[in-house]
C-alpha cells in the first residue's frame, strides 16, 4: 500500500496549501449525478462517497439517479452542468469509454467535456459456462467453439456493456463465432446461463462468484490483467493464452470541465481518505471491488486509453447502437 500512502500524503499537502476557493466549497448542497438505477454497484459506491464527502465538506452530498440510454442521459447532464463542484458524475467504463464507441452520435466528449477527479475502483468481469459445457480452461473453450462455429451462445446484461464488450474482444482475439445474446439487465442474463439457454456469460465478478461457488456455473476464467484477490484461484484470460486481453468495469468521480484546480484537490484528498478508512474498504470489499484511488492525472490517462482501446473493439466487432 506504499503507493497509496504517497497519493495520500500528496493530496494532504495540496489541501494544507489550498487557495481560499477550496476553503470555503462548498456552501451548498452538492449533488453526485449516477446515471443509472438505484440499486446497483455505481449507485451504491456514490452513496458511499455520498455519506462520506457529507462528513468531511460539512454541508450535505445527495445521490441523484438519472438513468436512461446506457448512462447517457446522466452523463451529459453533467457534462452541461456549471464547473462549480456542486454537480459531480459517478462515471464508468460504460458512460465514459464504451458509449462513446458504440453509438454514431453522444451530445458529450468523455475527454472534452469533464474533469477527471478519482478512479476509485474496478472489478473484472467472470467468464463462467453451464456445467454442461465440456470445458474447464479457456484453451478447452476455444478449441470447442472453433470446432463449432455460430452454436456457442453468450448472454449480456445489455447491448454495449462491458459484458457484451467483453464477449466481442474474447471473439475477436480467440477468432472464434461466439452468438450474442443480449437481455435487459444482468439478471435475467446470468438466470439464462444458470438454466443453460445459454453457454456461457461475462458476468460482473459480484454477480458471478456467488454461482460459482454454488457449482451452478463454472468459473473459467477472470477478464482483469492480473487475478483477482476475490476469487485468486481463477486464472487471467491473458495468461490462459489471449495475451493482453484486459477488461475490468470501473467506477470514479468526474466533474464538469474546468473544474477549478483547488476543488479537484480537495474531492480528491476527501475520497481517497473516506475510501482508505475500514469503512470505506469493507464497502468495497464486499462488492467484491479492488480499491484504485488514483490522483486527478492517472484517472484522466485511463480514461483516455480505455476511449481508444474499446473504439478498436466496436470497429473490429461492427458495434454500433443508433
Amino acid at each position: 500500500m506504499k503507493k497509496s500512502a504517497v497519493v495520500i500524503g500528496a493530496a494532504y499537502a495540496a489541501l494544507i496549501v489550498a487557495p481560499v476557493g477550496a476553503q470555503t466549497y462548498p456552501a451548498k448542497t452538492v449533488r453526485i449525478v449516477v446515471p443509472f438505477p438505484a440499486g446497483g454497484s455505481t449507485d451504491i459506491i456514490g452513496r458511499v462517497v455520498a455519506e462520506q464527502l457529507t462528513a468531511a465538506l460539512g454541508q450535505q452530498v445527495i445521490v441523484d439517479n438519472r438513468p436512461g440510454a446506457n448512462g447517457v442521459i446522466g452523463t451529459d447532464l453533467v457534462a452541461k452542468a456549471a464547473p462549480d463542484g456542486y454537480t459531480l458524475l459517478m462515471g464508468g467504463i460504460g458512460s465514459l469509454s464504451i458509449n462513446p464507441a458504440i453509438y454514431s452520435k453522444i451530445p458529450y466528449d468523455p475527454l472534452r467535456d469533464f474533469t477527471a477527479i478519482i478512479q476509485i475502483a474496478q472489478v473484472p468481469n467472470v467468464l463462467v459456462v453451464h456445467p454442461s459445457l465440456p470445458v474447464k480452461t479457456v484453451k478447452d473453450l476455444v478449441a470447442l467453439a472453433k470446432a463449432n462455429p455460430g452454436k456457442l451462445s453468450f448472454s449480456s446484461s445489455g447491448s454495449g456493456s462491458s459484458d457484451h464488450m467483453s464477449g466481442e474482444l474474447f471473439k475477436s482475439m480467440a477468432q472464434v463465432d461466439l452468438v450474442h445474446v443480449p437481455y435487459k439487465g444482468g439478471a435475467p442474463a446470468i438466470t439464462d446461463a444458470i438454466a443453460g439457454q445459454v453457454s456461457m456469460t461475462f458476468s460482473n465478478q459480484p454477480t458471478a462468484l456467488p454461482h460459482v461457488k454454488t457449482g451452478k456455473l463454472r468459473g473459467i476464467a477472470v477478464t482483469s490483467i492480473k487475478r483477482s484477490g476475490a476469487a485468486p484461484e481463477l486464472p487471467t484470460i491473458d495468461e490462459s493464452g489471449l495475451k493482453n486481453f484486459d477488461v475490468s468495469s470501473w467506477v470514479g468521480v468526474n466533474a464538469p470541465a474546468n473544474l477549478p484546480r483547488d476543488i479537484v484537490t480537495r474531492i480528491n484528498a476527501e475520497i481517497i481518505k473516506g475510501m482508505s478508512a475500514t469503512a470505506g474498504r469493507e464497502r468495497l470489499n464486499q462488492l467484491a471491488f479492488d480499491p484504485v484511488l488514483s490522483t486527478p492525472e492517472q484517472y484522466a490517462a485511463h480514461i483516455k486509453s480505455e476511449v481508444a482501446k474499446w473504439a478498436q473493439v466496436a470497429k473490429v466487432a461492427g458495434a454500433k447502437l443508433d
